[in-house]
């Protein structure tokens, strides 16, 4: 199989971006699957039922969220309507939504995609994502239950996504960082079979900070305070960056890991 994943969706102009391109993709990479992170699409914070129901209808398979998946009030009770919309799996019990989703193609092909959350500098109440994962496995396997697992692991700490891949090495198809915006150029497959790249990039505007305006981040930094409540997202050309996984039939372990990046 064929699966495409898609960076952090950064603002309106990036979700049109992709709505635009999604089918010149289509017909490039030939996907099995499309899969794309869109925590940031509406105004940079969050996604609203609006635009899940516009990316989705546009051709993309299922949505993951982040640290961001709030921000639109109205997605906590819509991602209870829409399993498509996948949340991370580690947030406490009670959270509503699921952290995983059973995708399954015409051909009876299953992919399970999951999104975990890190921890390291995220400021955030999440349970373990190494136990939660490792509790998930026992259940989920590849070439057993499914033909492919992609995670969507959400965090800021390079060496805590590092740790992470390795850890489920050989038992996930892929794992594919996001929430830094910055593609890195570490894409691999790691030595028990497993795809990783520590981030695939943001969908958005590269001359900007990580997809932001550029002066209200600097003023931030540079003063202490924000002059406006919330950073706002660059409109300028709109990169869609990511990743392409080709995979092993039999074993449901990567062949292939290509980044990606469409201008």
């Amino acid at each position: 199989m064929r699966i495409l994943f898609i960076g952090d969706i950064v603002g309106k102009s990036a979700r049109e971006k992709v709505k635009y391109c999604i089918n010149e993709i289509k017909n490039k990479y030939k996907p099995d699957a499309i899969i794309a992170n869109a925590e940031n699409a509406t105004g940079g914070y969050g996604l609203s039922k609006k635009d899940a129901k516009d990316l989705l209808s546009s051709g993309i398979d299922v949505i993951t969220l982040g640290n961001h998946a709030w921000d639109q009030r109205e997605m906590l009770t819509f991602i209870e309507e829409c399993p498509k919309i996948v949340r991370a799996l580690n947030y406490p019990s009670g959270v509503p939504g699921n952290g995983h989703y059973t995708l399954e193609l015409l051909n009876g092909k299953k992919i399970i995609i999951v999104q975990i959350m890190l921890r390291l500098f995220m400021g955030m109440s999440l349970d373990d994502p190494f136990s939660v994962i490792k509790k998930f496995l026992i259940s989920e396997k590849l070439g057993s239950t499914c033909d492919a697992i992609l995670i969507d692991l959400h965090g800021e700490a390079t060496s805590e996504k590092n740790a992470f891949g390795h850890f489920v090495d050989g038992s996930v198809t892929c794992v594919l960082g996001t929430h830094t915006h910055i593609p890195t150029s570490d894409n691999s497959i790691l030595p028990k079979g497993t795809a990783y790249q520590t981030d695939v990039g943001m969908t958005g505007d590269y001359n900007s900070v990580i997809g932001m305006n550029i002066e209200n981040p600097i003023h931030s930094f540079t003063k202490g305070y924000r002059p406006e409540g919330r950073f706002t997202p660059s409109s300028g050309n709109v990169f869609i960056c990511g990743a392409l996984i080709e995979t092993d039939d039999k074993s449901g372990l990567a062949k292939s890991i290509i980044p990606i990046k469409e201008s």
